[in-house]
């Protein structure tokens, strides 16, 4: 499948959501045990261009489509219970840190496409837009980090179809008014 958000470690990853062929989104969720993978209950809502963040057993999944999605999903090692939702509905986002301290950045959720320089941050129950927006709205963005220091990196700008090759630096003891800053990388 394609378009599925994943987490965890090396030994102990969790995936999630995604597409299974032309326009059958999936709700599977399977673990990762360093050797084979198994299937676990599924999520919720089945969709695809989600976001992860968080370990095998406190996982999350935020966003993704078709249509945008604002939802959130924790998981426990075992199932699936609703989380709070975004504040933004979108799809292609990216995410990090842990299910109790998540960010998600970036994505798309028009149609056209247009980027987002959108960032909000999870506490484990709500979603709150931060003031540090990305300088450049992307879709699709690797992410790496944790809600003190993390990394957007590339893209794609949906509207024209373009690669992004830009990084950003996310760094919470910069400010921006209030919050977080991103800077280039």
């Amino acid at each position: 499948r394609a378009y599925l958000a994943g987490m965890g470690t090396q030994t102990a990853a969790l995936a999630a959501g995604g597409r299974n062929g032309p326009g059958v989104l999936v709700a599977v969720t399977e673990e990762y045990d360093g050797t084979s993978w198994t299937e676990q209950n599924d999520m919720s809502t089945a969709r695809r261009m989600l976001a992860g963040a968080g370990t095998q057993t406190a996982g999350l999944v935020f966003g993704g489509g078709t249509p945008n999605s604002d939802a959130t999903e924790e998981y426990d090692g075992t199932s699936w219970t609703a989380g709070g939702t975004m504040n933004t509905a979108r799809r292609y986002l990216g995410g990090f840190g842990i299910q109790t301290s998540a960010i998600a950045i970036g994505g798309s959720n028009t149609s056209p496409a247009t980027a987002l320089t959108t960032v909000e941050s999870y506490d484990g129950s709500t979603w709150t837009t931060s003031p540090a927006s990305l300088a450049t709205g992307r879709g699709g963005p690797a992410a790496a980090g944790n809600t003190t220091a993390g990394l957007a990196i590339g893209g794609f700008n949906p509207s024209f179809g373009t690669a992004i090759s830009a990084t950003e630096e996310y760094n919470v003891s910069a400010t921006v008014t209030t919050g977080a800053a991103w800077a280039a990388g």
